[in-house]
């Protein structure tokens, strides 16, 4: 799809790690039989607080449990920070795992409430760790980090940090001190989680076995059928950006089996069924997902398939909730808004939009990316091609990311570097977007093969290297149009 996975969380494991951190402290009534086989089997609040023990999801019903459970025990005894803590933390997961950003005020003023019980300054670290999850939430990255590097120096060994930081320092574009948090947290703690947030960080680095092995990891670590659909559904994730739909669509459909309402599993085998020319099925799964997750990105997507699959004005009604909903405080919306008003829309909205993006400091390979498009469909490609450098030069191999930077330097005459990067879009991913891959197929064509001519050093220019000859599965040739496409 055109909205690469390049920061899709599939749950807030820094959300979970601030409601494992309180639960046993704060929460004395959910921790009787728990581990007495005497007693009966936990329930739905107590499933959802041991899920998070181990950064790990708990299901919505489950978590619904915990945040009514909270509320009641709250009702009765409205001095008990840490139940005040979980209960915000909850509030945060659970908008996070259904695109609801109105339960974020909800999060924040039980967060407010815990740290006013108990200040930071005598010891509430929990509150304190749960403001950070709730800013990354929010995409506030700077915030998330403030929050989150005040409770590492109170407290180093504490695990549950760690996933909020690193999703703080991705956010803002500082890798080294999110590859960093990432092996503290390694050191620290194990499970599925941390082998899954491994996954993604090996993955950002263009390590792509290492991400493959690390994801296969979780998925043998995990423990309930929640936490094994969603490490399944990130060996799905990394199939597809590796250009290879069926593997996904046998992830994604193994996760759905355990999970059928993953809303990320769906999208994601949504997107690869496409791929295969299996429309239908591909629609289906997409509205599923937007029933249950209608996040910008799904929306973007499913826009983006409906045009290509001429369903016009099915795509019109996707792109128009993109125009008038309101998607406050989401990590993912001012990328995904900008990439959306860039071509389907005012570029020069999406530079707007953007360039305050960067100006806040937040500086990822997303952002970057998405505001060099917007720069180069606004009529502004030198400008345009030092932010698409940035966002291919960090290591992610994202064929999105390739496809611009090589249109960006095919209108500069860059004729070389556009044919490398052109090329290498189509082999990482062939169908990497319904609408964009059928014009890298024709950039590339149009590009053509090197001349013949002198050596460029001869013509005073620089060397320019030949197209890269795609590798792997077969995938079209240069003119063919990817399975799935609209002609």
């Amino acid at each position: 799809m055109k909205t690469e996975n390049v920061s899709r969380t599939v749950l807030a494991a820094g959300v979970g790690a601030v409601i494992a951190a309180t639960a046993l402290l704060y929460a004395p009534e959910l921790a009787p039989g728990l581990f007495d086989d005497r007693r009966p089997p936990p329930g739905p609040a107590a499933r959802a607080r041991i899920a998070a023990e181990a950064g790990a999801p708990a299901s919505l019903p489950d978590l619904a449990a915990l945040i009514g459970d909270r509320e009641k025990w709250l009702a009765k005894h409205p001095e008990d920070e840490g139940s005040w803590a979980v209960l915000g933390a909850a509030y945060t997961e659970r908008g996070v795992r259904l695109g609801d950003a109105s339960a974020y005020p909800r999060a924040e003023r039980a967060l407010r409430r815990s740290l006013a019980v108990v200040p930071a300054e005598r010891g509430n670290v929990d509150a304190r760790l749960g403001l950070g999850a709730l800013a990354n939430a929010r995409g506030d990255w700077k915030s998330a980090r403030s929050w989150a590097e005040g409770v590492r120096t109170a407290d180093p060994k504490r695990w549950s940090t760690y996933p909020v930081l690193i999703d703080a320092y991705n956010g803002l574009g500082e890798y080294a001190s999110a590859r960093k948090a990432m092996d503290r947290l390694r050191e620290l703690h194990s499970g599925a989680a941390v082998s899954a947030r491994a996954a993604l960080t090996y993955r950002d680095r263009g390590w792509r076995e290492d991400a493959s092995a690390a994801a296969l990891d979780a998925v043998g670590l995990a423990e309930t059928a929640m936490e094994k659909a969603v490490a399944l559904s990130r060996l799905g994730d990394l199939a597809w950006e590796r250009g290879e739909p069926e593997e996904a669509v046998a992830q994604y459909g193994t996760a759905l089996g355990l999970a059928p309402e993953h809303a990320p599993a769906l999208a994601g085998r949504g997107r690869a069924l496409a791929a295969l020319g299996r429309s239908d099925e591909a629609v289906r799964d997409y509205r599923a997902a937007l029933a249950l997750q209608p996040v910008p990105e799904y929306v973007l997507e499913a826009g983006e398939l409906f045009e290509s699959l001429g369903m016009p004005e099915e795509a019109q009604a996707q792109y128009g909730l993109l125009r008038t909903r309101v998607w406050a405080n989401r990590s993912d919306a001012e990328v995904v808004l900008g990439l959306f008003e860039a071509d389907h829309g005012d570029p020069a909205a999406a530079v707007r939009r953007l360039k305050a993006e960067w100006t806040r400091g937040h500086r990822s390979v997303r952002v970057a990316d998405a505001l060099g498009w917007a720069l180069y469909r606004a009529g502004e490609p030198k400008e345009a091609l030092g932010y698409a450098k940035r966002a291919t030069d960090e290591g992610l191999r994202s064929a999105l990311f390739a496809y611009h930077r090589g249109e960006i330097e095919r209108t500069l005459e860059e004729l070389g570097p556009a044919r490398r990067h052109l090329a290498e879009a189509l082999r990482i991913n062939p169908w990497f977007s319904p609408l964009l891959a059928v014009k890298a197929q024709e950039a590339v064509a149009e590009v053509g093969e090197p001349s013949d001519g002198p050596p460029p050093e001869l013509r005073g220019g620089s060397p320019k290297p030949a197209a890269p000859k795609p590798d792997g599965q077969e995938k079209p040739e240069p003119g063919q149009r990817p399975r799935g496409t609209a002609a």
